[in-house]
């Protein structure tokens, strides 16, 4: 029954009343799913200590029948998309101005320029792998903007005809783990290497994908050094606007790819840059901002399990070596690089 959609019956009373209440449902079997594997993916992480995307996807792959089901897809279709895009909107709360300028100038540069060779190295070896440049696309803006949030991100601006809820997943899935390794292995490269403080903070902020492993493994060393990588980790989540708006326009001038021509900005990253903005001028009250910074992670999380059940295990496992051996490239690629900006010319 792939493929076929639920018919959602008529909202009948007070329901009707509401607006969009044929939406509602329509979509809220998936949406209710998506939210119960996200809270049983939150306490699974926060038990055992382990990425809470990781779990969400796991759990979300095993429920794969109910996105072939039917009933469950609208649902499952609004987590991964609407519901995806509220939360990269939320995530302009996390980032400020001041924090981007108290870091110095070489340290701005040397994220921008490690996010933008890395998106490059990727779509470059993508090619020369024989994969899809749009992998190499959004590998490189996971490894070099923030894992699984920017993996997401740039999937929800790219078109329809090239986009692949598979590769998202591989993305997700990768990135992750080798997040994990890097919170685990860079702590003690930068203690071997002999980096102080703020040079060890600067390498980890700039090279370990996800946000949670970067405080994880920044925290590690010493407090100072925690504190330096999360700055250096959010000025490279604010390249998150910038990049995936380029990306827009690009898939906008091509008309998707000889399809109907995409949208320049998307809205939900007028709504990050907006958050960001006034964040950055004091207006949103730190309350405010911690419960923004929570929605934000619980939409993401829902996101990541509907794209979990839209994806089988089978179909997972079918696409090789090469995407892996591309996102390890690009990990090794962006450690060297920020190594190199750290060890001579901080």
């Amino acid at each position: 029954m792939e493929g076929v959609f639920w018919q959602a019956p008529p909202p009948k009373g007070w329901l009707a009343r509401l607006p969009k209440a044929a939406l509602l449902v329509a979509v809220y079997p998936g949406v209710l799913t998506a939210g119960t594997i996200a809270l049983a993916a939150t306490w699974l992480s926060v038990h055992y200590n382990a990425p809470v995307m990781l779990f969400a996807l796991l759990i979300g792959m095993a429920f794969h029948f109910l996105h072939e089901e039917g009933r469950c897809r609208s649902g499952i279709e609004f987590s991964s998309r609407t519901i995806l895009r509220l939360g990269v909107a939320l995530l302009g709360v996390r980032v400020t101005f001041g924090q981007i300028s108290g870091l110095g100038l070489q340290p701005v540069l040397t994220v921008m320029l490690g996010v933008a060779s890395t998106i490059g190295i990727g779509v470059l070896i993508a090619r020369l792998l024989g994969l899809k440049p749009w992998f190499g696309l959004l590998s490189g803006g996971s490894v070099a903007i923030c894992g699984a949030s920017a993996a997401l991100a740039v999937a929800s601006v790219l078109p329809d005809r090239v986009r692949d809820d598979r590769d998202t997943i591989l993305t997700v899935v990768t990135v992750t783990a080798l997040s994990t390794i890097a919170m685990v292995v860079y702590p003690a490269i930068v203690a071997a290497v002999g980096f102080n403080n703020t040079e060890a903070g600067v390498f980890l902020g700039g090279t370990i994908h996800d946000v949670a492993q970067v405080v994880g493994a920044g925290y590690m060393v010493s407090p100072e050094t925690g504190d330096v990588a999360t700055y250096v980790k959010l000025l490279r989540v604010a390249m998150l606007l910038p990049v995936v708006a380029a990306i827009g326009l690009v898939v906008a001038r091509i008309g998707a790819v000889g399809g109907k021509p995409g949208r320049a900005v998307p809205g939900f990253l007028l709504g990050f840059a907006a958050l960001m903005a006034a964040n950055s001028f004091g207006l949103v009250p730190p309350f405010v901002a911690a419960l923004l910074t929570e929605i934000s992670r619980w939409c993401l999380v829902v996101a990541i399990a509907a794209l979990g059940m839209k994806t089988s295990f089978k179909t997972l496992f079918a696409v090789g070596w090469r995407p892996i051996a591309l996102m390890v490239a690009e990990t090794v690629w962006i450690a060297l690089l920020v190594f190199v900006s750290v060890a001579f010319f901080s």
